[in-house]
């Protein structure tokens, strides 16, 4: 029966009124709310129910064991299939249950006796019964247990009717091997159908009567679920379709790591969440290797700074962060210079021991000579520049080769990205730093600099922030990298920072000797789709079980197993329409997106031509 039909009966119904026309409909150019949900069609049978194009059928639970155990109704709600399940509790009055059970216990013992005086053996089924009749009758009588009449049903969905039948055929082999048994509505479809229904009617009133305990063992459903009472919308759970809410800030730490193949949608699900998290007032601030994330900063009102050797911004690495109250100047500079020492380790290919002390003590003098050292308050002070270090460099002893290989970087061609006062202003609430333009043998160095300005901003001012550092695998190559950046997945929980580190190069992150410390300080992992190649790596250090493990090597993109403590679940990101053209990296989306830009802008200058 279509809408259409139900409508023209109800106006057949007054004889005055005149049938709605499709023509009348259009006309109209509106539908109300029924019309929008409503199916085109809809044929009742006595099995099922045609919805459409497609069919649901229901059924219902008659019968259930002596014992429910735990969780026996888990493998039918985590079953990947599209169905509703209905519970209604009825509750029944004690005093009403006592004297059914007062007759009922009278008819067992009725029966015992009989035997007894027959000579029969006795029928342990009977003595059963009348301990479990006994048994519940004292704990009704204490308040211990209440009686509930309870009816379970539940409605398959699918595209034929051979799809519900192998849907059925599941579900009654997981029951039936629990001894609970079901039976189809039989000609009672429409009944069963608006009973699963969110509309709190029982329209099939066919219960079982259960105490408290067995019923307990039913509702709350057991099933994997991630659900915070804050956070942010990081996807969906794909074994029960329930939402996945979660606030990495109400961890033991706020780290987070993401491992995927190319293409897998890694980067996408890191844009989204960043999204929202700004939503939610959390500065955010990037390190993009491929400016994927240039969209998303512009959409946002964010900043983008582009590192690159002939770019306008710049970062000075002696910069130093203001003293605070709580802080020894003494304590700042001489982290610092362990910092620099490490950069000048990545910048001049290794350093040897006696050139190590010779750097070491050039970083001293060098600050010394703009009147900053750990003796006073140096907030504002004016810092040195890397050609200032190479001049006190130049009159040590011993430090011949040590200036000719900085000189590159002072005089050469690298001189115009170091060799500059900072003019970065970090003060926005999302700020990127693509560092696509910078060779590849600078972007571990250009990289460690980035991370450690940001690190003495996060240090000057608390604040909730998310670091999302993209190619992680690019920091794990060098081991002073590395360890700055296990620094700041380990130190960054005191200054309220979060640290998410994404890579595709699953491998080569472990096997860095960071690799696994920093897996360890991320309470938050996110994989998905996975490469043959490096899925055994994972199982084995995920302890994923084989079914986990085809999960990850069959899922789609945007689809993986979403870790949060101790839990985990299957999940799929899903982002709106209108945050799916901010954050989207497709190649053929980004060429519409600039192509529709271009005409509204043509448009734009079209009008104000004839204007």
């Amino acid at each position: 029966m279509s809408l259409l039909d139900i409508l023209n009966r109800k106006k057949e119904e007054s004889p005055e009124v005149v049938p709605i026309l499709p023509k009348d409909i259009y006309r109209q150019g509106s539908l109300n709310l029924v019309d929008t949900i409503a199916p085109t069609a809809l044929q009742i049978g006595s099995r099922e129910i045609q919805l459409g194009e497609k069919f649901a059928r229901s059924f219902y639970t008659i019968s259930y064991p002596r014992f429910l155990a735990d969780g026996w109704f888990s493998p039918v709600i985590n079953l990947d299939q599209v169905l509703d399940v209905s519970l209604f509790v009825h509750p029944v009055d004690t005093e009403q249950a006592l004297r059914s059970f007062q007759k009922k216990v009278a008819e067992v013992q009725s029966q015992i006796a009989d035997r007894e005086a027959k000579g029969l053996v006795r029928d342990p089924l009977l003595d059963t019964a009348y301990q479990d009749l006994e048994n519940l009758r004292d704990n009704l009588q204490q308040a211990q247990e209440k009686l509930f009449d309870v009816g379970l049903y539940l409605a398959l969905y699918g595209d034929s009717k051979e799809d519900i039948d192998k849907t059925e055929g599941d579900i009654r082999g997981i029951l039936d091997a629990k001894l609970v048994y079901t039976k189809p509505a039989l000609f009672q479809q429409e009944q069963g159908f608006r009973s699963c229904l969110p509309l709190g009617t029982d329209e099939l009133q066919v219960n079982s009567k259960l105490n408290s305990s067995p019923l307990s063992s039913i509702f709350p459903f057991v099933s994997f679920d991630l659900t915070s009472d804050r956070g942010i919308l990081y996807g969906v759970n794909r074994h029960n379709s329930s939402l996945i809410l979660f606030d990495r800030f109400s961890l033991e730490n706020y780290n987070s790591v993401v491992f995927a193949k190319s293409g897998s949608g890694k980067s996408y699900a890191t844009k989204l969440e960043i999204l929202r998290s700004l939503m939610f007032g959390t500065d955010v601030i990037v390190i993009d290797p491929e400016r994927e994330y240039d969209q998303l900063a512009e959409s946002t009102g964010g900043r983008s700074f582009h590192i690159s050797l002939s770019s306008e911004h710049h970062i000075n690495p002696f910069d130093l962060p203001p003293v605070r109250e709580d802080e020894d100047p003494k304590d700042i500079l001489r982290s610092n210079i362990i910092n620099l020492v490490g950069l000048f380790r990545i910048m001049l290919s290794g350093l040897t021991p006696e050139e190590d002390a010779i750097i070491d003590q050039a970083i001293t003098e060098t600050y010394a000579l703009k009147d900053i050292t750990g003796d006073s308050d140096f907030t504002g002070a004016e810092p040195p520049l890397l050609s200032d270090f190479e001049q006190v460099l130049s009159g040590m002893d011993g430090s011949e080769s040590l200036v000719e290989r900085l000189s590159k970087y002072t005089r050469g061609t690298w001189s115009g990205f170091l060799n500059q006062p900072t003019n970065i202003d970090l003060s926005q609430q999302f700020a990127v730093f693509s560092v696509r333009d910078m060779e590849d043998e600078l972007k571990p160095v250009a990289m460690y600099i980035i991370t450690h300005y940001i690190w003495n901003a996060v240090r000057h001012e608390l604040k909730k922030r998310l670091l999302v550092i993209d190619e992680a695998w690019w920091m794990m190559k060098s081991e002073d990298t590395a360890s700055f950046l296990y620094s700041l997945a380990k130190r960054g929980r005191k200054y309220y920072l979060g640290v998410a580190t994404i890579t595709q190069d699953v491998e080569d992150f472990l096997r860095s000797p960071y690799g696994r410390p920093i897996l360890t300080n991320s309470s938050l992992q996110l994989l998905l789709k996975q490469s043959p190649t490096t899925i055994d790596t994972l199982q084995k250090t995920f302890n994923l079980t084989d079914e986990e493990k085809y999960l990850l090597l069959e899922a789609g993109v945007g689809e993986g197993l979403f870790f949060a403590g101790l839990k985990h679940v299957a999940i799929k990101v899903v982002a709106s329409y209108t945050e799916d053209q901010i954050i989207t990296s497709d190649p053929s989306q980004l060429l519409s997106i600039q192509e529709e830009k271009g005409r509204l802008a043509a448009d734009e200058n079209q009008q104000a031509g004839v204007a």
